[in-house]
């Protein structure tokens, strides 16, 4: 089977003096749902490049939680992996995919700004995209309205308030969403084949001809 690495959010116990990673249980169940074996990342920056050498991965999903740090965060070293492994995903022709924070760390990275947002945490909204109009979780109070000329990303969806909702970049297999597809019920199939068309993509992963 496949593997797709992904990133976990940091938590900050005070009472032990920790700094944890952690992630829902679901994202490895969506991950496995979509046909692929998942392996979870440490905010470790400096084994980035030896995560993917070492595991070879088909995709790699940068997950939700913890705002960036230029947004008021307050997990550095995961600001860190997830721009190391957006870098490696690039230069390996890796797929990518992030949601929710995740998206928020790919447009960062493609110049595009953050803003504060209302109305966009713990509801459910429509988007409007890819020729059809349909209904998504939201947990987010920063998003981006506009994105940057010549960044390279283009508009998937977008919300009625003028929210960017989901992203794919031109030329490279880069998707995000601001979404968590985990948080689902029950996994949608929208979601489902999204993940399958990336990281499938012929000729797209990394270590296969």
């Amino acid at each position: 089977m496949k593997t797709v690495i992904y990133t976990q959010r940091v938590e900050i116990v005070e009472a032990y003096g920790e700094r944890r990673d952690c992630a829902d249980q679901r994202i490895a169940s969506f991950i496995q749902t979509c046909g692929f074996l998942p392996v979870p990342l440490a905010n470790e920056r400096e084994l980035a490049e030896e995560y993917i050498e070492g595991i070879r991965p088909a995709g790699i999903l940068l997950t939700g939680g913890n705002s960036l740090g230029k947004y008021g965060g307050n997990a550095p070293e995961r600001d860190a992996m997830d721009q190391a492994l957006i870098q490696l995903a690039m230069e390996k022709s890796i797929p990518l995919y992030g949601f929710c924070r995740g998206m928020q760390s790919i447009l960062d990275y493609f110049g595009c700004g953050l803003t504060n947002v209302a109305g966009h945490v713990a509801v459910r909204h429509p988007v409007c995209g890819e020729g059809e109009t349909y209904e998504v979780n939201s947990y987010h109070n920063h998003a981006c309205i506009s994105l940057k000329e010549g960044c390279g990303l283009n508009v998937l969806a977008q919300a009625d308030d003028g929210v960017i909702e989901a992203v794919c970049h031109g030329e490279l297999p880069i998707a995000a969403s601001m979404w968590h597809p985990e948080r689902e019920k029950q996994f949608q199939e929208r979601d489902i084949n999204r993940i399958r068309t990336l990281f499938n993509g012929s000729g797209k992963n990394y270590g296969q001809k």
